[in-house]
């Protein structure tokens, strides 16, 4: 696998000579547009709005609108000018709590490979950091654009990262959500943790499939193949709608018990209405 990236990671004086590689791939199926007569691919052409002829790429320009209509160009001297410095460092500015920071900013993940030089800074920054419960903020270079990254524990590797900056994220402040406790019965916050339980398990991602991936897949090669597309199972029934919220969790807990029946090492949940001080002293 071929690094994306090759510069040094630093914190504080400490600086370890790191190659960046894609922790993830994407999957997803291509499609093209075809004419339905006779399946030939559909070509588009860059049309000028105002002559309506096709225009050469040596003749097109990138352009910033900062008003309805009107436009200022940008030539590749202007954005290189506007650049940031690429030093090929990735710069830890704090270490953070590892929790403290919401989902929202995460993007787009790398593993971080130490070259032979800074392998042991590299597993003193990785020790440091699983003892913390912490990860390094830091900002980097990549494709001319800054990025704000994270940078974090996996297994035996560091992991970097990408993240958005503040003002990418959209508040939830103007979403209609319930607010505080809403006015919750504590018999409905025990049945629902009771229901949590049942539903517990240690994270197993290789038991997650992409179950529309392989039905196109599946779809696509008996095509290829000459053959019918098999229709679709039948599709799942709705869940019944229940008004109450108290019978919905105890219909949920009722419908989870034979699969949680034999679960070794589990304590039994306890009754709803319990306070959260008796649970602590029946244990």
């Amino acid at each position: 696998m071929r690094s994306l990236w090759k510069g040094a990671l630093t914190f504080g004086l400490v600086n370890i000579p790191v190659a960046l590689y894609p922790a993830t791939t994407r999957n997803d199926l291509s499609f093209r547009l075809l004419h339905a007569k006779d399946a030939s691919p559909i070509a588009y052409r860059r049309v000028c709005t105002a002559e309506n002829v096709e225009v050469p790429w040596p003749e097109i320009v990138k352009g910033y609108e900062y008003e309805k209509g009107e436009f200022v160009v940008m030539t590749e001297e202007d954005f290189k000018k506007a650049d940031v410095d690429a030093s090929q460092t990735i710069d830890i500015h704090d270490f953070v709590p590892a929790d403290a920071i919401d989902f929202v900013y995460f993007e787009q993940p790398y593993y971080l490979e130490p070259a032979a030089t800074g392998a042991k800074a590299y597993a003193l920054l990785r020790e440091a950091l699983r003892r913390s419960g912490r990860v390094g903020v830091a900002t980097v270079v990549l494709r001319q654009r800054e990025h704000l990254a994270a940078v974090k524990v996996a297994d035996a590797a560091l992991v970097l990262t990408t993240m958005r900056f503040a003002h990418e994220i959209v508040p939830a402040t103007d979403l209609n959500v319930p607010r505080g406790d809403a006015g919750l019965d504590r018999r409905e916050v025990d049945l629902a943790l009771q229901l949590v339980d049942t539903l517990t398990a240690d994270w197993q991602p290789d038991k997650y499939r992409d179950r529309y991936r392989e039905a196109l897949l599946a779809a696509i090669q008996r095509k290829v193949e000459g053959r019918a597309i098999a229709a679709p199972a039948a599709a799942r029934k709705p869940p019944t709608k229940v008004v109450d919220l108290m019978q919905a969790l105890q219909a949920s807990l009722e419908a989870r018990a034979p699969r949680t029946a034999g679960k070794v090492g589990r304590k039994p949940a306890a009754p709803a209405g319990r306070s959260a001080a008796a649970r602590r002293r029946a244990s």
